[in-house]
């Protein structure tokens, strides 16, 4: 595998970061480009990325800023060019403003990438529309939880207007991309890690209906979120970033943290990036920034421990809501990540309204909010 990796700035102009020794724009299979929503509407980057890799699918996501090996980007596209000496990869798409229908999506998916020899499965979705948790269920149903999947759902910086993505094409809204991988010669290696703390009592979701959360124990949600706030609850749904809710399904479920998307005042009513369940217990967090920095570090290192083979790639997809907490120290994440893997690995990713990974010990992909996931490339 050999890559490339840029940065396109408002004005056109291309700045080499990384090439690796022998690689040629023009056997490029695959790039991955990511930028603020703002940025692919007023530059429509498709047709320069075209000319720049004729042979390759191209797809462009929007995003709450990039990842690249510098570090973090933003106001510029950073595109990153993957040339497979011996994986061969198959793509598609759907759109859910024209289809809804989730199963529907899950049967295009596994038709067009189905096969004895697919290894694994990259999502770039749109992140407005979609039920991530429905998303990721189908996905699993269809692939039998025996597909690694990972990805993320495309960002809007702190807008949460609308997300954007597109598959050989300039980005757009309602789309699903899937890109599968196959034979035996490329790896991956898996992790995701939070770093945020609990607070305040374990307590059952009593009423919910998919990802709109009504009632926690015989309170309205909101209610009781708001007084747990306290100060911060006049800034909602913003200040929701700093206190996402820890979720376990039942007492045998591994936590997962779920972000806040809006709320609802008249029904006093949340709504998450995720589905919670009736009977679920959850628990109010709060972020503290060693701890999710440290986090990213152990996420990369559970990476490390597992592989036999030093990685070529990695990609990065962490939340907004990290990038909102940790500020300016936000590069600390990605720096934690390179420190654990040294400098011949290539970085790239985006920050996201959702994060999609393989647990550690479990094949089949989990929805993941305020999580920095790692996904690490090699061929062998």
């Amino acid at each position: 595998m050999k890559l490339q990796q840029l940065t396109l700035n408002p004005e056109g102009e291309a700045t080499l970061l990384f090439t690796s020794d022998g690689f040629q724009e023009s056997e490029a299979n695959l790039v991955l480009a990511f930028g603020e929503r703002t940025f692919l509407e007023s530059s429509q980057p498709y047709s320069f990325l075209k000319k720049r890799y004729p042979n390759s699918a191209i797809v462009i996501c929007s995003t709450s800023g990039q990842i690249a090996n510098s570090g973090l980007v933003e106001n510029s596209l950073v595109v990153t060019g993957l040339s497979f000496e011996k994986t061969a990869i198959k793509t598609t798409q759907a759109d859910i403003q024209l289809n809804s229908d989730i199963q529907s999506l899950g049967n295009t998916i596994k038709s067009e990438l189905f096969s004895d020899d697919l290894k694994s499965i990259l999502v770039i979705s749109e992140g407005s529309f979609v039920n991530g948790t429905e998303l990721i269920t189908e996905l699993n149903r269809q692939t039998n939880n025996s597909i690694p999947i990972f990805g993320g759902l495309a960002g809007d910086e702190y807008h949460f207007e609308k997300t954007i993505v597109g598959l050989n094409a300039d980005a757009t809204q309602g789309k699903i991309v899937a890109i599968g991988f196959y034979g035996e010669h490329i790896h991956f290696g898996f992790a995701s890690e939070g770093g945020w703390s609990d607070f305040g009592p374990e307590r059952e979701v009593t009423q919910s209906d998919k990802n709109v959360l009504y009632k926690i124990g015989d309170r309205f949600a909101l209610d009781l979120y708001k007084e747990y706030l306290g100060k911060y609850a006049h800034e909602l749904p913003g200040s929701s970033l700093y206190f996402p809710l820890s979720m376990k399904e039942n007492s045998h479920s591994k936590p997962v943290v779920r972000t806040i998307l809006s709320i609802d005042e008249k029904n006093k009513s949340m709504t998450f990036a995720g589905n919670i369940p009736v009977g679920s217990k959850v628990r109010l967090m709060k972020g503290n920034f060693d701890k999710l920095v440290d986090a990213s570090y152990q996420a990369a290192y559970e990476i490390k421990e597992q592989q036999q083979q030093n990685p070529q790639l990695a990609l990065l997809v962490s939340c907004v809501g990290r990038k909102i907490v940790l500020g300016n120290r936000t590069e600390e994440e990605i720096e934690a990540v390179k420190e654990v893997f040294g400098p011949n690995l290539l970085v790239c990713g985006f920050y996201s309204y959702g994060e999609i990974s393989p647990s550690l010990n479990n094949v089949a992909c989990e929805l993941h909010n305020q999580t920095m996931t790692i996904t690490t490339l090699y061929e062998s």
